[in-house]
């Protein structure tokens, strides 16, 4: 295991993160976790090398800390760090976030949290953190020793990114960031500027989802037909492991097979791994799916909202997603939400109020006849 500095933290954590959000049943499909079998994998993990394992309050269904709590005994949670997070949902005042990460403490069985992460915040979400007092209370639990370090996790756009990183005294953050994402969220220049205040940045979503795991035809190609073979998981891992700025790649796992693999994986990477040969490929492997995409749409949501209720945006994005990755939209949650909320391209009756708004004056009442076609 290659293990990276965490910037101006003075410490160093292993290239691969274990994220416990996708932790399976013992059936296929099954929403319950099968607790033995998710243990074996965390300390499977950690015993090949693993010492940075991320979490949340509300992964699988509020359990995902209980099991790593099981998980972090006999020994286990001494030779690693551990990070969860606070949803804003969860909180409104300071009794409320003081009364949440005891809970948190108590699943994980521990009496502090390494990396504690405000959850999924933009910069709305942030202000509400900010009126209720949430970055005083995280410094005060850091001067009680509850916690070591104050994070966020970040879902949003890069201005939102920057105003965030600078409005507070951050010890790490974690992004959404792989070769398909360099300018979506705070994307590269959100990682440069982490960088260049010298704080450690966690990947969250560096396979997206698993869309980057198994790679079309056309993306497939390229790596079958490039000098030195990988798999794709293994280009993704490698792309990000290049850059300096990153301090630990997260990697769900539900099975002891990709554990190993991603075991093997990050024994070999660092920054600067990459020749300029490779990261020509990975130009023409993102240029490749790309070609891939149905609708250009960006969603910048100025055809929302839509007089009839149509989920414009969601639409055109379960349909690029099923041609790009390969996603089936009826097992997507997004397209399961669009469904069950009703805001179906069966009720776009022409009207053309969004063709109208829409600064890219994409075709859209076409598009979502053709989407709706092959996806619904």
């Amino acid at each position: 295991m290659k293990y990276r500095e965490f910037g101006k933290l003075g410490i160093k954590g292993s290239a691969f993160g274990l994220g416990c959000m996708r932790f399976n049943g013992p059936a296929s499909g099954d929403s319950i976790i099968d607790e033995g079998k998710a243990v074996s994998l965390i300390r499977r993990a950690i015993d090949g090398g693993v010492t940075y394992i991320d979490t949340a309050y509300v992964y699988l269904d509020k359990t995902s800390e209980i099991v790593l709590g099981k998980a972090l005994k006999d020994g286990y949670r001494e030779r690693v760090t551990v990070a969860t997070k606070m949803p804003m949902e969860a909180v409104h005042d300071r009794a409320s976030m003081q009364s949440l990460l005891d809970e948190e403490l108590k699943k994980l069985q521990t009496d502090h949290l390494d990396f504690y992460l405000m959850h999924g915040i933009n910069k709305e979400k942030w202000e509400y953190f900010k009126k209720i007092g949430a970055p005083e209370f995280f410094d005060d639990m850091k001067k009680e020793g509850k916690i070591r370090f104050k994070c966020f996790s970040f879902h949003g756009s890069y201005e939102d990114f920057e105003y965030i990183i600078k409005d507070s005294d951050w010890d790490m953050v974690q992004i959404q960031y792989n070769f398909m994402d360099v300018n979506n969220q705070a994307g590269t220049r959100g990682l440069e500027l982490a960088g260049s205040l010298n704080i450690p940045v966690v990947i969250m979503e560096g396979l997206l989802g698993g869309r980057l795991a198994k790679a079309p035809d056309n993306v497939q190609a390229l790596y079958d037909n490039f000098p030195v073979k990988r798999s794709a998981v293994e280009w993704a891992f490698r792309w990000l492991c290049d850059r300096p700025e990153i301090a630990t790649v997260l990697s769900g796992c539900n099975e002891a097979e990709q554990i190993d693999d991603n075991l093997r994986i990050f024994d070999t990477v660092e920054p600067g791994i990459m020749t300029p040969e490779e990261h020509k490929l990975m130009e023409y492997v993102r240029e490749a799916y790309i070609s891939r995409t149905k609708m250009g749409c960006t969603g910048c949501r100025y055809c929302m909202p839509c007089p009839n209720g149509v989920n414009i945006p969601g639409i055109f994005s379960a349909w690029n997603d099923a041609s790009l990755y390969g996603i089936d939209p009826k097992n997507d949650w997004g397209f399961k939400m669009l469904l069950k909320n009703g805001a179906t391209a069966d009720k776009c009756v022409g009207c053309g109020a969004c063709e109208a708004a829409c600064p890219q004056h994409l075709s859209i009442i076409e598009g979502l006849k053709k989407a709706w076609e092959e996806i619904a």
